[in-house]
């Protein structure tokens, strides 16, 4: 479909409907799910080497990225923001105009990465530690696989671009396509050509060129008939400190998400290796659980986001709302699962009996995170899509600050048992503390010019 060109800041009515939330929360919710079955192949296929080293080292390196590209996550979700704006107000320039920028930033920063990365490489290694040979395993993928960081922050751009204009099935196609060839290639090069952890590193390297030439003629395709911006409205400089604001926000708020799980990892670990393992298959059900949830957040990014371009009150309302219910009703069926099924899953991931015991204890708490944060998710789309990423930043700072208050004043009396009920609080409060904001917000944004 050709984008048509025009522009104006009248009112543009559009639908919300069921089925509309439920086009884009789909299809993301498998492209999200398909990330953490390349994590399990890439395991596999060098856990077949017979070399623990080897495994250890893939883990580390695999650390390092997550902290490194964590903190350009808002390459997707920011451009997704804008983008969404963009549509609703039928602005077909500042549409390509968004793309265009966002690629520029990527490049950008994606050549600083390869630039700089022995300044943060070498002590992240020794900060994370390990022996020698997991320490070198993981320096020899690294220093491959940071050769991808231009095209993984590109990939990052188009995929938010893509799901900016709605179209989650493209969105779910360029994932595939990314994580397929990632798994194929891996298997190729590991098993088939013997090429150890520099194979699982180049099958990633190849994947998102592969990945990234596909999105580029897929937008291309998109964005065909209309006209692209000139230079001049690309280097708008308000444009570009308006995304430049939104990303910065975005890449605090995740920091602090960032941080707020670390500080659960570390305090576990306080507490001996069979509470650090427990906690640590417990979070899996969370992490597994915000995989359907951000579907659901994507969806309310994308159709809050147009409806703030578009200037139609009606479609944000509905928006909040319909995709409020999803997210509960996920939330509940989630929280009910992780009740039911939550003892077998455990025994399926550890065959540790003191571990296992350990985890039937808490596995209540775990089972009611899809609970205590939907809200959190549900918000961060809506705040996101409509680009009050400055509220979304000092929310998670409050949110923060109250985990760490409930922790100091839990933890010393009730063990680990207070360490969950702090991270509950923790997500309940990011919630909560945004849906306070949002109707003020909204009043705001939909005010008579």
């Amino acid at each position: 479909m050709t984008i048509s060109p025009s522009a104006s800041p009248q009112v543009r009515a559009f639908a919300v409907t069921h089925r509309g939330i439920l086009k884009v929360a789909v299809p993301m919710t498998l492209a999200y799910l398909s990330t953490p079955i390349l994590g399990v192949v890439d395991t596999a296929v060098i856990g077949r080497l017979g070399d623990a080293a080897l495994l250890g080292g893939i883990a580390v390196a695999s650390i390092l990225f997550d902290l490194v590209f964590t903190t350009f996550n808002f390459l997707r979700s920011g451009t997704t923001g804008l983008t969404a704006q963009a549509l609703g107000a039928d602005d077909d320039r500042e549409l390509r105009a968004t793309l265009l920028r966002a690629l520029m930033l990527a490049a950008l920063a994606g050549l600083a990465v390869l630039a700089l990365h022995p300044l943060f490489l070498e002590p992240g290694l020794r900060l994370i530690g390990g022996s020698a040979e997991v320490t070198a395993a993981a320096r020899r993928y690294f220093e491959i696989r940071i050769l991808s960081s231009p095209l993984m922050l590109a990939n990052y751009a188009i995929l938010g671009w893509v799901l900016g204009l709605g179209r989650a099935g493209t969105g779910l196609a360029l994932q595939t396509l990314l994580n397929g060839c990632n798994v194929a290639l891996s298997i190729a090069f590991v098993v088939g050509l013997g090429w150890s952890v520099e194979g699982a590193a180049w099958a990633t390297v190849l994947s998102e060129l592969v990945a990234c030439v596909a999105g580029l003629g897929t937008v291309a395709w998109i964005g065909r008939g209309g006209r692209w911006p000139s230079r001049a409205e690309l280097l708008d400089a308000t444009a570009f400190r308006r995304m430049m604001g939104v990303n910065r926000d975005i890449m605090i708020r995740s920091f602090s998400l960032l941080f707020a799980f670390a500080f659960f990892t570390r305090q576990s670990a306080s507490q001996g290796d069979g509470i650090l393992a427990a906690n640590a298959i417990l979070e899996k059900f969370f992490l597994v659980g915000g995989y359907f949830l951000d579907g659901l957040a994507t969806a309310a990014e994308q159709l809050a986001g147009r409806a703030i371009g578009a200037r139609y009150r009606p479609a944000f309302d509905r928006a909040v709302r319909l995709t409020s219910l999803w997210s509960f009703v996920l939330a509940a069926l989630l929280a009910g699962f992780y009740g039911l099924f939550g003892p077998a899953l455990i025994d399926m991931m550890t065959v540790s009996a003191g571990v296992r015991a350990l985890a039937y204890t808490y596995l209540p708490w775990a089972a009611v995170t899809p609970l205590c944060g939907v809200l959190a998710f549900q918000m961060d789309g809506v705040f996101i899509g409509a680009t009050w990423s400055r509220e979304m930043r000092n929310m998670m700072l409050v949110s923060l600050a109250v985990y760490l208050l409930a922790f100091a004043t839990l933890f010393p009396p009730l063990g680990n048992h207070g360490l969950w009920l702090s991270l509950e609080i923790f997500l309940g409060v990011r919630g909560l503390t945004l849906l306070a904001l949002c109707g003020r917000r909204r009043d705001e944004a939909f005010a008579p010019a």
